[in-house]
């Protein structure tokens, strides 16, 4: 992994339970390593992450998504890295319109019972991190270890 100063980590629904630790295990790797870490997300995703956090020890800053999303296409934002959390077809759509409006470098974050399907319908190039997980955040931890 290049050398990053900020990172986006974008939430969509928090359905599955894997999410929310995982969010926030990847924004304390992140910020170990000085990345300025920014959480976007559903309203249900952003509370659950605060409930999670509430001193704010790893989500520092957070944001609605689809004003992040807005922000990014209007060019008041942008990253070096985007992390996509998918685990259904909206979360394919987010990556695609990340990937069309920011100049970031993608992770797809896939999981969920899903996860081979819906990674093999990203037709763009981009880090895919894949694990067959809806409860059990170790498969995936393990996978972002080896990427990071």
């Amino acid at each position: 992994m290049t050398r990053l100063n900020n990172a986006l980590l974008l939430l969509g629904c928090p359905e599955l339970p894997v999410q929310t630790g995982i969010a926030l295990y990847l924004a304390n790797k992140l910020a170990k390593k000085d990345v300025g870490v920014t959480i976007a997300g559903t309203r249900s995703a952003i509370n659950l992450i605060k409930v999670s956090d509430p001193e704010g020890n790893y989500a520092k800053k957070m944001i609605d998504l689809d004003r992040c999303i807005e922000n990014l296409a209007e060019k008041r934002m942008d990253f070096d890295s985007c992390f996509v959390f998918i685990h259904n077809d909206a979360g394919i759509s987010y990556l695609t319109t990340m990937r069309s409006i920011s100049d970031a470098d993608l992770f797809a974050i896939v999981f969920g019972s899903d996860a081979e399907m819906l990674a093999s319908m990203i037709g763009f190039e981009c880090e895919k991190i894949v694990a067959r997980t809806a409860h059990n955040p170790i498969p995936l931890k393990k996978k972002i270890d080896e990427v990071l």
